[in-house]
């Protein structure tokens, strides 16, 4: 295996793919990168076992193809120090030496032989593949994947569940005291749904904000592929039944209060730093278009308030959040101004981004509240 290719454009594929690749693996060869050249293209494959990424990138010198399992932090390290220039690597298939040579010197790096390296699964004959829009799909992701969970007795919450109809697609992540629901319009054949783990649902969410062409999406009841131009993202699914969402949105909070979302956001943070640390409590108080927010710590007798205008349509109300659940939420929303609807003081808000025209997709974000002192 001999070919020559640039520096920086083979760190990009392997700085990518290396995301997949974790500190320790059980299995020695998956700290490695899987490349594979052929017909032109080097494929760079690194797993997890879990998780597996593939990326690729045409190669215009090649002298004799092959394949080589690489150490992947050792070729990290060494190409990050390589400025932009054409890099000629020589494997010997007898030894699995990998020397990399440029114009001034080179290195010697040992390799390991490919035959060990795990196979990509495949999917059933049932599978069901979609084509989705790369925007949605990476707002789906964006908007939802900081809602998810780490619950080892609840796996179910711990990705961003797709709901895929005819019509639309609702992506959902919930960790069990908030939750986020993003709809967006979709034009399909069939219904389907899979939960999607964190680790690739972060993977995706970065490589697709330099993507511009669809993205196919192929997924039976264990395993994803998601198709990109550069890249294949392989990952097992999470399975199981998603909890019932819909069964714990209010169906009309009646108290409405509009605020400005900066406002609203900085005066939480103001005042959350002399929230109880172990509780993180913060009680809103509503009435007259006037929101107040009070935090206190008995126990170093420190305390903080402050007055928000705002518009609220509804009868006086108090109800305590966490607050840095109070500030993910509005973190994750665009708009400058948000909906905040209540019912009372032990049932869930509900959090909506206000747009100034209609819109092909929905937000709605809920939280549940935390008991309050009279």
């Amino acid at each position: 295996m001999k070919f020559t290719v640039s520096s920086s454009a083979l760190l990009s594929v392997l700085s990518m793919t290396g995301k997949v690749i974790n500190n320790k693996s059980s299995l020695p060869i998956l700290e490695h990168f899987l490349m594979e050249l052929k017909d032109g293209v080097l494929r760079v494959t690194a797993s997890d076992s879990e998780t597996t990424l593939i990326g690729t990138l045409e190669v215009e010198n090649v002298e004799q193809e092959g394949m080589v399992a690489a150490p992947a932090k050792v070729l990290l390290d060494v190409l990050k120090e390589c400025s932009e220039m054409p890099l000629t690597f020589d494997v010997n298939e007898n030894t699995w030496e990998i020397k990399i040579t440029w114009h001034s010197g080179g290195s010697s790096v040992p390799g390991a032989n490919p035959v060990s390296y795990p196979t990509n699964k495949t999917l059933a004959e049932d599978k069901t593949e979609v084509t989705m829009d790369v925007d949605t799909l990476v707002n789906g992701i964006n908007k939802t994947i900081f809602a998810t969970a780490d619950d080892d007795f609840k796996p179910m919450m711990n990705g961003v569940f797709f709901n895929i109809e005819q019509n639309g697609i609702t992506y959902v992540a919930t960790d069990g005291h908030k939750l986020v629901k993003f709809t967006t319009e979709h034009s399909g054949e069939q219904a389907a749904s899979f939960i999607l783990p964190k680790k690739p649902a972060n993977l995706l969410k970065t490589m697709l904000l330099k993507e511009e062409e669809d993205v196919t999406v192929s997924f039976d009841k264990s395993n994803a592929v998601f198709t990109l131009k550069n890249y294949i993202l392989i990952c097992r699914l999470i399975e199981g039944d998603y909890p019932n969402y819909n069964a714990v949105i209010p169906a009309g909070n009646p108290n409405k209060i509009l605020i400005d979302r900066i406002e609203f956001l900085n005066g939480i943070k103001r005042v959350a730093v002399c929230a109880n640390s172990a509780t993180n409590l913060i009680r809103l108080d509503v009435a007259d278009n006037k929101l107040t927010l009070t935090a206190q710590d008995v126990n170093f007798y420190v305390s903080a308030n402050e007055s928000l205008n705002c518009s609220y349509d509804g009868t006086p109300i108090s109800i305590g959040f966490k607050s840095i659940f109070l500030v993910e939420i509005l973190s994750n929303i665009e708009t400058p101004t948000v909906l905040v609807e209540l019912a009372d003081s032990t049932r869930a808000g509900v959090f909506k981004p206000v747009y100034d025209d209609a819109q092909s997709s929905s937000t709605l974000m809920l939280l549940m509240p935390m008991i309050i002192s009279a």
